[in-house]
């Protein structure tokens, strides 16, 4: 009924697996790829937990879902697993009609390498598509495709052993952005592909000129069980030449007005080193031209040890006007943040509002409204040095990130949305309309 064809790029031991895969409709009946799923087979190398995503297809990563699990019956080479499914609106595969290749990334969420000699699935001869029936392939539950590690197939093709793939995930909604940052890293092929960019070189705000890739990671997320955070990095030895700042942002305005919901960690500590710096900890939105004479800016400024002359634990919450003539308004906030929150920035019918943990903090009128499209941003940077030594070092982390545009969101919606992403194995989805 189906065929799946595999290939791979990368070595044995490898940072990364890279198996690409294609499923080809060899029966005479289009199929459903929302019926559709298929696994990938390997043997989990440590205690790490294991990260997936889509890097490149033809049918879109948004609509294509991974989940790793452990196997029901582990066998040699394969107590572990990487499963593949598709959204309703990935369509079908009419008879003879392929899926093209799925790229896709497996990792071990601590980034040490991988060694894919005892990988079911894996063979390294594979550089290009062949049939590999050492990938299953799943319809509604039942095997089509592949040879199971323990299991077995009766004459009319039904599952004998308990591998009987989830469900399909339901259809991405529209207008949303959502993202929980499963990536290998800050060069990731993925990050670009979903919009993503790390900055380095030049510009503020803080100590100029010093940001930098090094600081971006993704380590394991707030629960802990498999999923992934981003995380920004900010160093400093008290001189500009030893300062590393760190942020992440969207390569194109996708924010205007509706609801930026995001989960995000700070520290009122450094992660190493004497505490004192003037360390700030944002999340924002920001025209990409300063200059513009429709600028606009959302911002949320968190600063463990105050800063710009005041004491803290302190968190801002702005909006702005013009960056130039610095006309913003300004809510000020004396609260200690250290830990988990959930941030939520809803900008709808002239107002704009700031909550935290499901509280309002500020509000703006329609003076200082988003007048055009901005992109979303996270940073970690120092505002002044107030004091040279050794070198000490600032994390602030942001589990998920859902941005739903046009329309006010509650915080235990977006909540439930993202909990029922990452269950179907959702990791990455844009349906934003285009600019």
């Amino acid at each position: 009924m189906l065929t799946v064809r595999y290939r791979t790029d990368a070595p044995a031991t490898a940072s990364v697996a890279t198996p690409w895969l294609e499923v080809v409709n060899t029966s005479g009946k289009t199929v459903n790829l929302a019926d559709v799923t298929l696994r990938y087979y390997y043997t989990a190398d440590g205690d790490s937990p294991y990260g997936s995503n889509c890097v490149q297809t033809s049918i879109g990563c948004s609509h294509v879902t991974q989940k790793t699990g452990v196997a029901e019956d582990p066998a040699e080479n394969a107590d572990h697993y990487l499963q593949i499914g598709f959204t309703p609106a990935t369509g079908s595969l009419a008879p003879g009609r392929s899926s093209e290749g799925i790229g896709l990334q497996l990792y071990r969420v601590d980034h040490k390498k991988l060694n894919q000699a005892n990988d079911r699935s894996f063979n390294a001869g594979d550089a290009t598509y062949s049939p590999s029936k050492l990938v299953t392939a799943y319809v509604r539950g039942a095997l089509v495709w592949g040879e199971e590690p323990n299991g077995d197939t009766s004459a009319s093709g039904q599952v004998t052993s308990s591998a009987a793939p989830d469900p399909a995930a339901a259809a991405p909604p529209k207008a949303v952005l959502f993202d929980d940052f499963a990536y290998t890293g800050p060069h990731d092929p993925a990050l670009s592909a979903n919009g993503w960019t790390v900055r380095s070189g030049e510009g503020g705000p803080g100590i100029k000129d010093t940001w930098s890739t090094d600081g971006v990671s993704f380590p394991a997320g707030e629960d802990g069980k498999g999923g992934q955070a981003l995380q920004l990095r900010a160093r400093t030895d008290g001189t500009e030449q030893g300062t590393r700042q760190s942020e992440f942002h969207t390569t194109r305005p996708a924010f205007f007005t509706g609801t930026l919901v995001a989960r995000v960690h700070f520290s009122d500590e450094p992660t190493s080193g004497t505490d004192g710096d003037h360390i700030a900890e944002s999340l924002f939105t920001i025209s990409p031209d300063h200059a513009s004479s429709k600028y606009s800016e959302l911002d949320y400024e968190y600063m463990p040890g105050g800063g710009w002359g005041r004491l803290g634990p302190r968190l801002d919450t702005t909006s702005w006007r013009s960056s130039e003539r610095g006309d913003r308004v300004t809510s000020s906030h004396t609260t200690k943040l250290s830990g988990w929150h959930t941030m939520v920035i809803t900008a709808v019918d002239g107002t704009t509002t700031y909550s935290l943990d499901g509280k309002d903090l500020f509000t703006s009128g329609s003076r200082y409204f988003p007048r055009e499209r901005m992109t979303i941003n996270v940073s970690a940077w120092f505002i002044d040095l107030p004091f040279k030594g050794a070198s000490r070092t600032w994390d602030m982390r942001v589990d998920w990130l859902y941005y739903e545009s046009g329309k006010a969101v509650s915080p235990k919606a977006a909540e439930k949305a993202v909990s029922d992403f990452t269950t179907a194995g959702t990791h990455y989805i844009n349906t934003l309309p285009k600019p």
